[in-house]
């Protein structure tokens, strides 16, 4: 949408969204874009109160206030706002909680009109008003390129939009910077821990090419050397090369390396008869531990650091309960966390341990004037002899960074997961780097156990694992394979499958127990479009369900939705899937149940916070990492050409519990099956902790 003038007096922004009442049943209410109106009559002046964003104020309080006040209801909201009260229904608390929501209103309306008059659309200016509130408008005066930096969703592009509409040169230092630092926060966003040298330059001049302009000659070294005496990147010389890294990366590689090392090199104090007497009761009590098993416990009672790894139905979570019992019996203080909740539930599940996400249990906290941060940290670290984190091929470097620099002196470090499965979603590749490294002691787990081989799902992972095409089809099993090669009728026969054949076929609730997963957003059979099908199959449109569309996004009551990021302050983390309860318009308020622990927990959402969740009868796979689903629905076309990996069709067919259906062609199949070149990251963490081992080594030969 382009500028517009300036608004006229009387004149208002709408969310240009309409509502439309089904008889007395239900209703639905669009938040699409913005329009510059004139509430030139009271049906106008009605839409405009219940536009959905101003809190407490719905088509029914919108028709009251109508009612008494008739079109000078605006003025005398902000002049005689005590009125709102003589108003039947409208007592002190919700005058004040609407006349609240109403200032935030035209805070935010001034603020659209000066980034709309610069083509930034209404989902990018509403996230810069609620990162910047009302001094948003000076911000982006001030720097334009620090939206890229500091505002989720806004990239380069954007930012340099609105800075060559000020003015700014091409050649302009600060376009040429931002261009650099975007550069490494992009890479970062793909998994990479730094870029080389020459890499890094390539993609920021792309970047600042500008069509129908030849690019001006950038002095990058110099640009370079400025940025690195701010402190803004490092640089460091490899064999390879020069590597560059956006600051915060650099030193938390280099912390990472320097106390994993510094754990693992610490002696351990135990004596050899209680170490026995401890391995005898644990062996007593766990009865069937395989030699890998028993290996863990032994090497854990002498390890300052020890990693764990193995395949699905090797036992790593029968490893975790014996690892509790044997530090419980020795009187040690363990800590059971992992890295998101929903793995966190698990491990405790099956336990029966607290478990912790690793955020919780760093104590991440909202300190005033100060944001958010990790309240357990080297000045005041964990108190435990023993910290167990389970699916660590889900944590990334800063993640790591943080809980180590939180891991006191002397306490144990024992990291469990699949190295096979997809890495982290953030920058780095933390579990397979220090098993890399060789400096840490691991132990894999090989022995399949036999309930576990009799599960073709878990047969097949194993087999997918070692490149071996899977079992197809085998009666009476928990492994199927539909051939259909157009996307098109993929996508259909998913929807069939989930809503009819799979229920048929056991007691599975299409919606709670079956989950598809795909490997790209946007195909045929992507997650954008399964979504849409599944919901109108699963939960389609009942004028008694209310509903609101936001962005393009219908969310009704009864879908089932995912949150795509951490929310602290809700205690919601990225990745939780939960049910639409309920759908006030009134209030502008959609609440969400999500199950804890076999405990519901309803949590309430403005409908400006509406970008934090997507409908999720359909998820990436890089989105189910860390969960498991009682049934696994997956696409395998060729269509989703880029991403037929290995351990991406590892990863999916993992998540499954009892069923598991791949829908698709043999041919891609085996492109997935054969395709073990999973994309590289750039990280030298691996390097870091090899060198600061050896310095470490070579320390205590000195002191020898």
């Amino acid at each position: 949408m382009g500028s517009f003038p300036p608004l006229q007096e009387g004149e208002s922004l709408l969310v240009a969204g309409r509502w439309q009442h089904h008889q007395r049943y239900g209703r639905q209410v669009a938040v699409e874009h913005w329009e510059r109106i004139l509430p030139a009559t009271e049906e106008g002046l009605k839409r405009y109160l219940s536009s959905g964003l101003i809190r407490g104020i719905g088509p029914v309080t919108a028709e009251a206030i109508v009612k008494a006040f008739g079109m000078k209801a605006l003025e005398i909201m902000e002049r005689e706002p005590e009125r709102l009260q003589e108003i039947p229904g409208i007592g002190p608390k919700k005058a004040a909680a609407i006349l609240e929501s109403f200032g935030e209103y035209r805070d935010m309306q001034d603020v659209l009109v000066f980034l709309q008059g610069y083509g930034i659309g209404v989902g990018q200016a509403l996230r810069l008003f609620r990162h910047y509130g009302r001094q948003a408008v000076d911000r982006v005066k001030e720097n334009p390129y620090i939206l890229a930096e500091e505002v989720t969703g806004i990239g380069f592009k954007t930012a340099d939009s609105i800075a060559r509409k000020m003015g700014l040169p091409a050649a302009a230092p600060a376009r040429i910077q931002a261009a650099i630092l975007f550069t490494l926060s992009e890479a970062a966003g793909r998994g990479h821990v730094f870029l080389p040298r020459q890499l890094l330059t390539e993609e920021a001049r792309k970047l600042l090419l500008i069509p129908g302009e030849p690019l001006p000659d950038i002095p990058m070294e110099e640009h370079l050397e400025q940025l690195a005496g701010e402190r803004k990147i490092c640089r460091e010389t490899t064999a390879d090369g020069e590597i560059i890294y956006a600051a915060p990366y650099f030193y938390a590689e280099r912390e990472v390396a320097r106390r994993l090392a510094r754990l693992a090199a610490a002696p351990r104090q135990l004596s050899s008869s209680r170490k026995e007497e401890a391995l005898a009761a644990v062996a007593g009590k766990e009865s069937g531990l395989t030699a890998e098993q028993r290996q863990v416990l032994e090497r854990a009672l002498s390890c300052g650091v020890l990693i764990v790894t193995g395949g699905p139905g090797t036992g790593k979570t029968t490893t975790i309960r014996a690892l509790l019992s044997l530090f419980h019996l020795l009187k040690q203080k363990v800590l059971l966390a992992a890295p998101t909740g929903r793995a966190a539930k698990r491990v405790s599940e099956a336990t029966g341990e607290e478990a912790f996400t690793i955020h919780r249990l760093l104590e991440y906290s909202h300190i005033e004037g100060e944001g958010f941060r990790f309240l357990r940290h080297a000045e005041r670290p964990l108190e435990a002899d023993v910290i167990i984190i389970d699916e660590s091929s889900m944590v990334d470097l800063m993640l790591m960074y943080h809980l180590v620099r939180a891991i006191p002196a002397g306490c144990r470090l024992i990291m469990v997961g699949d190295a096979d499965q997809l890495p982290a979603v953030g920058a780095g590749n933390v579990l397979k780097d220090l098993l890399d490294s060789g400096i840490l002691p691991a132990v894999r787990l090989n022995h399949i156990f036999r309930q576990a081989r009799e599960s073709l799902i878990t047969v097949n992972a194993h087999r997918v694992n070692r490149g071996e095409m899977p079992y197809l089809n085998v009666r009476d099993r928990d492994f199927f394979f539909i051939e259909e090669a157009v996307p098109e009728m993929v996508a259909r026969r998913v929807v069939q499958l989930c809503c009819e054949r799979i229920p048929n076929y056991g007691p599975f609730d299409p919606v709670a127990d079956v989950q598809v997963i795909t490997p790209m957003r946007r195909t045929a059979a992507g997650v954008e479009r399964l979504n849409r099908l599944l919901q109108n199959a699963l939960n389609p449109y009942d004028r008694r369900k209310s509903e609101v569309t936001v962005h393009g996004v219908t969310f009704r009551l009864g879908d089932k939705v995912m949150q795509i990021r951490n929310n602290y302050q809700k205690e919601v983390y990225n990745g939780d899937i939960g049910i639409i309860s309920e759908i006030d318009l009134e209030e502008g308020l959609l609440t969400v149940t999500f199950r804890d622990a076999a405990v519901d927990r309803p949590v309430a959402y403005d409908f400006s916070e509406l970008d934090e969740l997507t409908l999720s009868y359909a998820i990436s796979v890089h989105k189910s990492q860390g969960s498991e689903y009682p049934v696994i629905v997956m696409p395998v076309i060729t269509q989703h050409y880029l991403l037929l990996q290995r351990n991406l069709l590892y990863t999916g067919i993992t998540r499954a519990k009892k069923l598991v259906v791949l829908v698709g062609t043999r041919k891609a199949l085996a492109i997935a099956v054969r395709n073990n070149r999973a994309e590289e990251r750039y990280s030298y963490l691996g390097h870091r902790l090899r060198r600061e081992g050896e310095t470490i080594a070579g320390r205590d030969g000195e002191s020898e």
